[in-house]
């Protein structure tokens, strides 16, 4: 039996395979072939190449310490020993009991608590697996970022994936680069493109790409992917805008729980996290612990605190930490437009044929202006299924009316063409519609003459900077506007008009939205208005230069109106967002028109978000289409709007139990781990890595320094290591076909460059990029120090200490190859009584620093040589004497875990009701079995196992 199959494969660690040496990366045990394990290359002939070998197909030799050489540190300021002691504390991930954050302060955002907390609970659990439902704006992207980064320092976030809607790619991208250092590849039907160009015919992508962000309509195609996924394991998997998984029956959700059977962190967000019914949201809950709720129809919110999280701007902790740095949100203005004389032809034919008065239930308009009420609203058989569509599509016409004259011409022409319009009735009636919103001019649209003012009131027109956005539910309106509205604002000549507008809807190519969404971010690119479906609804940031919204048509859902409005009402947000809503009206006798329904959402809406933080708490409902059938359904019935809205669910079961979920830690900050580390900063590591590995960096790589910044040349390697970032972003970083790279240690100025990126006409992204602990850049010379002695090689260095002190670090890891204990070790005292101090400690008494002098003394390598075996087993000796006290904290949570499955498995298989066949409850025994039998196997695979690893890393010897 190998030394790797007792668990001795710790990242960092050297192994010898084919005669060659490597660098442990990372290992997992596999089911057949032993352990996986990932390495680098660190002899000569295969320096810098990536490789990963199977211990059950091939001897893999793990180097043992007693046999580590000591050699002579001759470098400036023992610049090469302090090097590879810091290499070494970098690359060993942090241990599993670690809970407290260790990157949290180091990236480019405001620290805030608040956003911190997911990170705190994920880490806090068995596996980092929780549902972020922070209402919009709160900043989730940035608190995925914060959990990934903590999951890649713990050596737990190598394979990543993430999914988001596709005009959110790039921003996502965007996000997690520039602020944490953490590089995706982007596959949008472009990155498809390079997969198809790049890889073999056959080969699986996910192999290919480590790190990778795709759209779920992309993932979702089973034919080009499913196989792929069935076959591969991820370290961590995000799903944004998770509420779309709901519906055990959709593509959506078979690839969640597809996703979720493959990966050990499971990170779902969303703002609108669950439909209102109990039962579907336990199933998500069930995504991410499978054991967390017995029945699914009735849990408790302590079933499920330990995944879920929801904050909303007036929690308290929220409210305090953003109090100054998020504008405060502007009143939602209704602004009323008195339909003209054309419009008004239109609201009495959809008063005298199609709509009922108001306060009358369906079915009994009676007969008006000499004409029979057309066979869509009083004569059908509501109970049908055909009947029940065309009862509701008086309201589609009417909403499509309120929409535009050129939305109502569409919908009646694609009515008349389908093939249930076969009533001769109904296309008479259709017809005179579609006569009368011909009829219409632009002059004739009131709305329009309301947008061109209030658009010249706030600024916008040429050689103004004033950006709006404009949302309206229909593409025929917004093609319309984006027409007729740049001209009539002033923008003369084709190209000016072109380049004032963007409409953006979801009918477009995924790059195309993302483009979109990207110019409108840039305060230098010509675009001043964005007319935009509900596309951008979700998920979309256009608060960067923008904060005007208006409504063009206002959805009849208030989550729907609320999801508009936190586009550019988010953190971040410098200037009070400003709301407005086009309201048309009508002197038309029982006409429905926006004051009905429109108007009255908007003020609930607004009520909601200053008093509850939400608009669902309003209604009841929490999918917005839902919420909108409910309504239509309840004008059919002859009830009003405010009815509707106060008729909803009053005792709302989930509202109740998830109620306080994630407001539990308001006053205690995160805990921080301790992270030993022998330079000041990442800076002075980088700095002194690269004269280490180059001896002249100016030479070697061009490397110029600027004030707070440095530039140089990328080797090979790294460009290889940099080739997941957008091609688009790598060319404009090329100087004469060579990467160079511009970076920075200053977190203001990679902000600063930030924003001035965003107000770039070109690109957003910066052209200098921050350098956090997690870049490839500091993992590329992590690894180039590493291989900077020879082979099981360890440094001596003249330090202030009474005698050798040789410094050791142990580990044990599970069957999954993470650690488990991490022991720094400072073994003094030899040869007479031996001592074990903190390495840490150590290091700092003895004043091992940049500040230290290399007096090139000579070195009795010899004697310090003897004692090598005894320090080892001195070493050893004080892990076995600790297994004990860290096995009892360790283990504590898996024992918890079992407890809780016993628990669980023993609930779940309590008697079923009488009328439960005997096939079910044998369905129900099977499916439960299952699961404890995954959740056993888990947690067998978590227990620290086999002996430690003992890595001798240098000795401090008394200067002479």
């Amino acid at each position: 039996m190998t030394a790797g199959r007792r668990g001795s494969y710790a990242p960092g660690a050297r192994v010898l395979v084919r005669d060659e040496e490597w660098l442990v990366r990372s290992a997992v045990r596999t089911a057949h072939d032993g352990y996986m394990i990932k390495v680098v290359g660190a002899s000569e002939f295969v320096q810098d190449r990536e490789a990963t070998f199977f211990d059950g197909l091939e001897p893999v030799e793990v180097l043992r310490p007693e046999n580590t050489v000591l050699v002579a540190d001759d470098t400036p300021r023992f610049r090469r020993g302090r090097l590879y002691l810091e290499a070494v504390l970098r690359r060993t991930p942090l241990p599993r009991g670690e809970r407290g954050l260790a990157l949290a302060d180091s990236f480019v955002l405001d620290p805030k608590v608040y956003q911190q907390r997911p990170a705190e609970l994920a880490l806090a659990g068995l596996r980092p697996r929780i549902l972020i439902a922070d209402v919009v704006g709160l900043g989730k992207t940035l608190e995925i970022g914060l959990i990934l980064a903590e999951l890649v320092r713990r050596g737990r976030g190598e394979r990543i994936l993430v999914v988001t809607p596709q005009h959110v790619l790039e921003q996502f991208q965007h996000e997690l680069w520039t602020r944490f250092s953490l590089p995706l590849v982007r596959l949008d039907s472009v990155g498809i493109e390079r997969i198809q160009r790049e890889i073999p015919a056959g080969r699986n992508p996910f192999t290919y790409f480590k790190r990778v962000i795709v759209s779920v309509d992309t993932l979702k195609n089973v034919g080009m992917y499913g196989h792929h996924l069935e076959n591969i394991g991820w370290d961590a998997v995000v799903i944004d805008e998770s509420h779309n998984l709901i519906g055990s029956t959709s593509l959506r959700n078979r690839l969640a729980r597809l996703l979720a059977s493959r990966t050990d962190a499971l990170l779902l967000a969303s703002a609108t996290p669950h439909n209102g019914d109990k039962k579907s949201f336990g199933e998500l809950i069930r995504l991410l612990d499978p054991a967390a709720i017995v029945d699914v129809e009735n849990y408790a919110k302590e079933d499920i605190e330990h995944l879920y999280l929801r904050r909303t701007k007036i929690s308290p902790e929220v409210r305090d930490e953003i109090s100054n740095e998020w504008a405060e949100r502007g009143p939602s203005v209704p602004l009323r437009c008195p339909a003209t004389a054309a419009e008004e032809k239109i609201f009495a034919e959809l008063t005298e044929v199609w709509l009922p008065p108001e306060g009358a239930p369906d079915g009994v308009a009676e007969v008006t202006a000499g004409r029979q009420p057309a066979s869509t609203v009083s004569t059908l058989n509501t109970a049908s299924a055909v009947s029940r569509e065309r009862r509701l599509f008086p309201y589609t016409l009417l909403k499509a009316f309120l929409s535009s004259h050129h939305a109502l011409a569409q919908t009646v022409d694609t009515r008349l063409r389908s093939a249930g319009c076969t009533d001769a009735q109904e296309r008479s009636a259709l017809g005179r519609l579609r006569t009368l919103a011909a009829a219409m001019t632009d002059a004739d649209s009131a709305k329009l003459a309301a947008l061109l003012r209030e658009l010249r009131q706030i600024g916008a027109g040429p050689g103004s900077q004033v950006r709006v956005v404009v949302f309206s539910e229909r593409v025929a309106t917004l093609k319309w506007l984006a027409d007729v509205v740049p001209a009539a604002l002033g923008f003369t000549g084709r190209t000016a008009a072109r380049d004032a507008v963007r409409v953006m809807h979801g009918g477009l190519p995924d790059t195309d939205q993302q483009r979109i969404v990207e110019e409108f971010s840039q305060r230098d690119a010509p675009v001043r208005m964005l007319f935009t479906g509900d596309v951008a609804s979700e998920g979309v940031n256009l608060h960067r230069q923008c904060h005007h919204l208006v409504h063009y048509d206002l959805p009849w859902s208030l989550i729907r109106i609320e999801q508009r409005n936190g586009r550019i009402d988010r953190y971040g947000q410098a200037h009070q967002p400003r709301f407005r809503a086009l309201i048309l009206t009508s002197s038309v006798d029982g006409a429905r028109d926006d004051t009905t329904v429109a108007e009255k959402l908007l003020a609930r809406e607004a009520e909601a978000h200053r008093s509850l933080g939400s608009a669902e708490a309003v209604t009841g409902e929490y999918l917005a289409d839902r919420e909108e059938r409910r309504l239509i359904q309840d004008l059919l019935a002859g009830r009003g709007v405010e009815e509707s809205l106060d008729a909803g669910p009053r005792h709302d079961v989930l509202a109740d139990l998830l109620g306080g979920v994630g407001e539990t830690h308001v006053a205690a900050q995160p805990a921080r781990a301790r992270v030993p580390t022998l330079f000041a900063s990442t800076e002075r590591f980088v700095d002194e890595a690269l004269r280490e590995v180059f001896d002249s960096p100016e030479d070697a790589l061009a490397l110029r320094r600027e004030e707070g910044m440095i530039a140089f040349d990328a080797p090979a390697d790294l460009e290889r290591r940099m080739s997941d970032l957008p091609r688009s972003y790598l060319a404009d970083q090329r100087v004469d076909g060579r990467l160079r790279l511009k970076l920075t240690f200053d977190r203001e100025l990679a902000r600063r460059r930030l924003e001035q990126a965003r107000a770039s006409r070109k690109t957003s992204w910066p052209d200098i990029a921050y350098v956090s602990d997690i870049h490839p850049v500091v993992d590329w010379l992590v690894d180039k120090v590493l291989v900077r002695l020879g082979r099981q090689q360890a440094p001596v260095l003249l330090a202030d200490v009474p005698g050798p002190v040789f410094l050791v670090q142990g580990v044990y890891c599970n069957q999954l190859g993470q650690p488990t204990v991490v022991e720094w070790m400072a073994v003094g005292g030899l040869p007479g009584a031996s001592a074990v101090e903190p390495l840490a400690d150590v290091l700092a008494r003895a004043g091992v620093n940049p500040a230290m002098t290399n007096p090139a003394s000579g070195v009795d390598l010899g004697r310090l040589q003897k004692l090598v075996p005894a320090a080892v087993d001195v070493a050893r000796e004080h892990l076995e004497k600790q297994r004990d006290a860290w096995d009892a904290t360790t283990a504590e949570p898996l024992r918890a875990h079992r407890a809780r499955m016993l628990r669980w498995q023993q609930q779940s298989l309590l008697p079923p009701a009488a009328t439960a066949s005997a096939p079910r409850r044998a369905s129900r025994k099977r499916g439960v079995d299952d699961t404890v039998r995954e959740q056993n196997d888990l947690v067998a695979r978590l227990e620290t196992t086999g002996e430690p690893l003992l890595r001798l890393l240098a000795v401090l010897e008394r200067a002479v």
